[in-house]
């Protein structure tokens, strides 16, 4: 039996995340809750740390204060075999800059790297809500005898022009191009109607990550970013390779949530993903006990249903309080309260906030500790929102940014 390979994890947890305003007003885009009792970072943590990747440094540099506290209270591993999970702020090492890019996070840490001394190094974002074994990926990556393994899930063309897309050559499997949302992304050659797109989440051999992150940090007219700079200058050398997410065998999943991946990357998608939880056989199945999704959870007794209180096809955290008023389709974060006569439909309640008697919140997302006044209307009319200065989706969806006040009318 030959030596396991040291494999160690970076996380690009540095997003500012401005299509996520107001949620990110006051924390990084990977320290937003979701799903009621977790943060978005906790998915790709657990994702790696299941999958047996238990040494693991995480990129912070926007607003990371609620992220770094998040990460050093919740991901403490045992160091009696050496593994860990540590914040790494940027730490202008290079000189009195930040961050230019994703591959310069990397590049300004590479101490991380030589300390380390991995064989592999993973190199994952901190902002999707999927499951992934990355086990399976990085075995598929050594036995690809590539430089770096890009992960790929097949998406309809029609739906591909928003991502970074990825071209292969007839094999299915070598990387011809790294497109950069196209207009007419290139079909698969098992399925001429899906295209790849990148899901942000790569495999390297070490040494082929240090000689490209060299390269592109002496490039003056790089944008110096992993899928813009790194990947394609790979792939112009013919060692980039792409892996089917739907090759990945996750235990416990279902058919309905195989192969789940969302971008939470702007207000609709962050709402519509919160609403694939709720369903009786959920889009994205949270209940998965052969691979859990691991967070803190704050010491809180279980939620409460009193005074004729009710709920249909919603997640109740920890600490809620529904008193004679009626939550439907909704997720409710540790904390909450809704109170008597109000109505509830369709939203994201995060931690803190009471709901006050006789409201109405209908498609509305709302940050923690906001107090919404008795009889006040949010997401009824979408117009009037806009008129009082509340954030207002495309789609109608009504966000209120934590500590909000509302005004009486």
């Amino acid at each position: 039996m030959g030596k396991e390979p040291r494999v160690l994890g970076i996380v690009l947890a540095g997003g500012e995340g401005k299509r996520l305003m107001p949620l990110t007003a006051d924390r990084a885009k990977p320290a937003v809750p979701f799903g009621g009792t977790y943060r978005l970072i906790d998915f790709v943590l657990s994702n790696l740390v299941n999958g047996g990747i238990r040494r693991l440094c995480v990129l912070t540099q926007y607003k990371s204060h609620s992220l770094d506290r998040h990460v050093s209270l919740t991901w403490r591993m045992s160091t009696l075999l050496g593994n860990y999970v540590t914040p790494v702020p940027a730490q202008q090492r290079l000189g009195p800059r930040w961050y230019q890019g994703s591959a310069d996070a990397i590049f300004q840490s590479l101490n991380l790297i030589y300390d380390d001394q991995p064989d592999y190094v993973v190199v994952f974002g901190a902002d999707h809500v999927y499951r992934m074994d990355v086990e399976q990926m990085v075995d598929a990556h050594i036995a690809g005898d590539a430089g770096v393994t890009v992960a790929g899930i097949r998406m309809p063309r029609d739906q591909a022009s928003a991502f970074g897309v990825i071209e292969t050559h007839p094999d299915g499997r070598s990387i011809r191009a790294f497109l950069e949302k196209p207009a007419n992304p290139p079909g698969l050659p098992d399925s001429p109607d899906e295209t790849f797109v990148s899901m942000g989440n790569y495999v390297f051999t070490t040494d082929v990550l240090l000689d490209a992150l060299r390269m592109d940090a002496d490039d003056e007219g790089s944008v110096h970013d992993m899928g813009g700079s790194i990947i394609p200058m790979l792939t112009d050398k013919g060692e980039a390779q792409v892996y089917d997410f739907a090759d990945n065998d996750v235990p416990g999943t279902t058919e309905r949530d195989r192969s789940y991946w969302r971008d939470v990357g702007t207000l609709d998608s962050y709402h519509e993903a919160h609403m694939d939880l709720v369903s009786i056989e959920p889009v994205f199945n949270l209940y998965n006990t052969e691979w859990p999704i691991f967070t803190s959870f704050p010491q809180l007794p279980g939620a409460k249903l009193v005074e004729g209180g009710q709920a249909t096809e919603s997640i109740l955290s920890m600490g809620s309080i529904i008193a004679g008023a009626r939550v439907d389709q909704s997720v409710l974060s540790p904390g909450t309260r809704i109170l008597r006569g109000a109505e509830v439909s369709s939203a994201v309640i995060l931690d803190g906030t009471v709901v006050g008697e006789g409201a109405v919140i209908r498609r509305a997302i709302l940050d923690k500790n906001i107090v919404v006044p008795d009889g006040a209307r949010i997401g009824v009319d979408p117009e009037h929102d806009r008129a009082r200065g509340f954030t207002v989706t495309d789609s109608g969806i009504t966000v209120l940014g934590k500590g909000r006040r509302i005004p009486d009318n």
